[in-house]
């Protein structure tokens, strides 16, 4: 008995043929991942920049004056409200005191009384001198008379300072604004006894027509202002300085460093400085909060943009351009712009050479890129 060969059924032959023609045709198509990445390149040029070093700083008015009552008595009236604009001499509270209306009375009294002495003694002196003149009596009646006169004239000079006196205090009790400035808390209400040994004042003043911005600088940003061995002279060279308000903005008028404490903090190792702004609006209130700015301007330096660089084992590193649009990392040294944006190259870049500015993400080393718009 013979045995034929199994044949194979058509249709399988077919599919197994399609099968294998479909995988050649699949292996013949490009990885479309290994494309040459078309990249934007720039060219490295030097260039002025001028960068802000922050520090946060507290405001302070010019002048901060407690105002302290002169006399003791009872809050009668105030008349302005916590954080109220105030001109010098403005009226600010009214103290009742009825013993120093009592002593201006008796001190006027007290006026009338010594006059009419005063009177009284002229009148014995203009009596005695011709009495004198024509020998009727002693002189000696006559320098009696102008002792008396004499003394009487000091007592009504001593009761026109009691009066002067008394005003004075009644004046005190109408307490004024020394300065113009803003009004700060008010500890008392009205019927609270104060006096000037009261333990807090009635209120605090801040004259701010020009405030001052304190913040620190450690030993070595110290030593960075200046070669002057003169600290007044090295901070006479600081450019002017600028404000970033608490809400991010700019703070439109420019001031002025004047002032650093001789002494360094030793528990953190800075002096406290103060700058000096002008304040024409009152923007800026006593006790505020900013971040002050001084400015450095870096000549001849090359800026590249934060997008080109990336983070390595804590160097920071970008790709550079070589022949045949090969890219390779190098390590720079930089600083940070106060944006955010870009970097200020210290160090391992050269003004003609070119980088990568974007795309940098899937890079290696000696891989060969496409400058985009070439």
């Amino acid at each position: 008995m013979k045995y034929l060969p199994a044949r194979l059924p058509v249709a399988g032959i077919l599919i197994a043929i399609s099968a294998l023609l479909g995988g050649c045709r699949g292996a013949a198509k490009p990885d479309r991942n290994t494309a040459t990445p078309q990249l934007p390149v720039s060219e490295l040029s030097l260039q002025d920049i001028t960068l802000s070093e922050n520090y946060p700083a507290t405001i302070q008015g010019e002048e901060v004056v407690e105002i302290r009552p002169r006399v003791e008595g009872y809050l009668e009236a105030q008349y302005v409200d916590e954080g109220a604009r105030v001109k010098a001499g403005q009226p600010l509270f009214r103290i009742s005191s009825p013993q120093y209306e009592q002593e201006l009375r008796s001190a006027e009294a007290g006026i009338l009384s010594a006059q009419a002495n005063v009177n009284a003694a002229q009148m014995a002196v203009n009596k005695t001198r011709p009495l004198v003149e024509k020998e009727i009596i002693s002189k000696y009646e006559l320098e009696s008379a102008e002792y008396t006169l004499n003394a009487q004239k000091a007592a009504l000079a001593q009761a026109q300072a009691t009066l002067a006196n008394a005003k004075a205090n009644i004046g005190y009790t109408q307490v004024v604004s020394p300065a113009d400035g803003i009004i700060g808390t008010i500890p008392y209400k009205k019927g609270s006894l104060v006096s000037g040994s009261s333990a807090n004042p009635l209120t605090t003043l801040a004259a701010d027509k020009d405030v001052y911005v304190y913040f620190s600088l450690n030993e070595k940003q110290l030593l960075q202002s200046g070669n002057d061995s003169n600290l007044s002279n090295r901070i006479a060279q600081l450019p002017e300085v600028q404000l970033l308000l608490a809400d991010g903005s700019h703070y439109p008028h420019t001031g002025r460093i004047h002032a650093a404490s001789g002494i360094l903090n030793t528990a953190t190792g800075s002096v406290s400085v103060r700058a000096r702004f002008p304040n024409p609006d009152g923007l800026l209130r006593s006790g505020g909060s900013a971040t002050l700015q001084i400015p450095h301007t870096y000549r001849q330096v090359i800026l590249v943009p934060q997008s080109a660089t990336f983070e390595l084992q804590d160097k920071r590193l970008v790709y550079v351009l070589k022949d045949g649009n090969r890219v390779m990392s190098r390590a720079i040294t930089a600083i940070p712009t106060a944006d955010g944006q870009s970097f200020v190259v210290e160090s391992g870049l050269q003004a003609g050479e070119r980088i990568v500015t974007q795309g940098i993400t899937g890079l290696k080393d000696s891989m060969t890129i496409q400058v985009l718009g070439h």
